[in-house]
């Protein structure tokens, strides 16, 4: 069976990317209005394609927002494992157009890479397991594990529809282990499994001081301006060297085991075209942490954003009423995205002078998560990364943050395996979003294997 599953999917690679760019085709962008039937004929159209290699159940399913697909494939019978594989069809903003080489939903292969919106984010890697499943049926009738599905449009806007809809649905989303290809490798030969993700605390700082804009010839000196308190405030969030200093922000942060950071040793890293990539002349940090270890697993501050007075051309010598800031503070696992937020509007009100009033509102948030790195599925994971790309891969911590994965370990109980197949510079939500065709073909018999190898667990 195992030998002929792989045979279908080699012999339908063309096939494979024909559907693929079918999909990209659909411009599901979920944040804009305009888009919405776009929204219904993705979720529509990647249902059909459900049904149709095998899936004796797939539903669109609505929610308060764009609807969520469900599917369910039980034929392996309950002595196997189930399965629950996430994924989302909806898309950035492709803005701004002038900037792409190729129109964003006219899918376009270039030597190696598939040039669309959604190619790599998410569409791309989510196709990878929806061909692997249709060669295990047309191979063997059916896959070898259960399989559950659960496909949202709403990833790119916050996923307002997901918790609920987890929440809600928790038996029918019963599962042994997650699976999700949201992520990228290394490098085409260099695969990467992700075993821990930050999380988020954003927030907005509304700073007001007098009831109106003000004369600064005729106040200043004499009125406190509430931009320069808000930046005295900001200015004492880190210390010089980055180091957080809202009380308590720490006391829940884990340190790095000497395995993970012997693990995290073994990316390839060079400092110096990292520099230029970021367009910087040195790095910046706490102290006692590599560059990587302070983008893959430290907490961080960020001021994102700074407005207030005037700022249009030329001069106006105004005292502004109010000043404003959002903030952003990537989380480490078991840090709370809610407790963060309220440490950090205490530590406002305590820092503002009493010449001003502030305001601290929470915007957004999602908590970090870590996996067992020792699992029967991360040990299947490492096996079928050797058998399709001929090396183990490597072990990391991911910077950016995908919060279902601590919902399903929260609302379900299961950890997730983070199978990616993008690459770092796959311009994920920027003009000419890629995906290697070739890491699409090595990604189907990545998928078959770890499924093939769930089975004989």
């Amino acid at each position: 069976m195992t030998s002929t599953c792989f045979d279908y999917a080699r012999a339908h690679e063309n096939q494979f990317l024909d559907e693929l760019k079918a999909f990209l085709q659909i411009p599901s962008v979920s944040t804009q209005a305009e888009h919405r039937p776009d929204m219904i004929r993705a979720a529509v159209w990647l249902r059909d394609q459900l049904l149709a290699i095998g899936f004796p159940r797939a539903e669109v399913m609505p929610t308060h927002g764009h609807p969520i697909i469900y599917a369910e494939w039980l034929a392996a019978g309950p002595e196997k494992p189930t399965v629950l594989i996430y994924g989302h069809y909806d898309v950035q903003p492709p803005e701004p157009f002038e900037l792409w080489h190729t129109p964003p939903f006219e899918p376009t292969v270039i030597g190696d890479n598939l040039f669309a919106r959604g190619a790599s984010d998410d569409k791309g890697q989510l196709f990878v397991h929806v061909k692997a499943l249709e060669a295990f049926q047309q191979t063997a009738g059916a896959p070898p594990v259960n399989i559950k599905m659960l496909i949202e449009g709403e990833e790119e806007i916050g996923s307002p529809s997901l918790d609920p809809f987890i929440r809600e649905h928790q038996d029918l989303l019963r599962a042994d282990v997650a699976l999700i290809s949201d992520s990228h490798i290394l490098g085409k030969d260099l695969p990467t499994i992700v075993y821990a993700l930050r999380g988020m605390a954003y927030v907005e700082v509304e700073v007001t001081g007098p009831a109106s804009d003000l004369h600064s010839g005729i106040y200043g000196g004499a009125v406190h301006n509430p931009i320069n308190a808000l930046c005295a405030m900001i200015a004492k969030l880190q210390d010089e060297d980055g180091r957080i200093l809202i009380p308590g922000f720490y006391d829940k942060v884990r340190d790095l085991e000497p395995e993970e950071r012997a693990e995290l040793a073994k990316i390839p890293f060079d400092r110096e075209v990292w520099l230029a990539e970021a367009g910087v002349i040195r790095d910046w940090g706490e102290p006692g942490y590599t560059i990587i270890e302070r983008t893959m697993a430290r907490p961080t501050l960020d001021v994102n954003g700074i407005w207030g007075g005037y700022t249009q051309p030329g001069a106006k010598t105004v005292l502004p009423a109010k000043a404003f800031a959002k903030i952003s503070m990537r989380l480490v696992p078991d840090q709370k995205p809610g407790e963060i937020s309220r440490l950090i509007a205490e530590y406002f009100r305590a820092l503002a002078p009493a010449t001003v009033t502030v305001e601290v509102r929470d915007l957004h948030g999602g908590e970090g998560a870590i996996v067992r790195r020792d699992s029967p599925e991360m040990a299947a994971a490492f096996r079928a990364y050797k058998a399709a790309f001929g090396r183990e891969p490597i072990l990391v911590r991911e910077g950016g943050s995908i919060p279902v994965v601590a919902a399903f370990q929260k609302m379900l109980g299961i950890d997730t395996i983070l199978m990616g197949f993008g690459l770092p510079d796959d311009n994920l939500h920027a003009p000419n979003e890629k995906l290697a065709v070739s890491n699409f073909h090595r990604g189907v018999q990545t998928s078959l294997h770890f499924l093939t190898n769930l089975a004989e667990l």
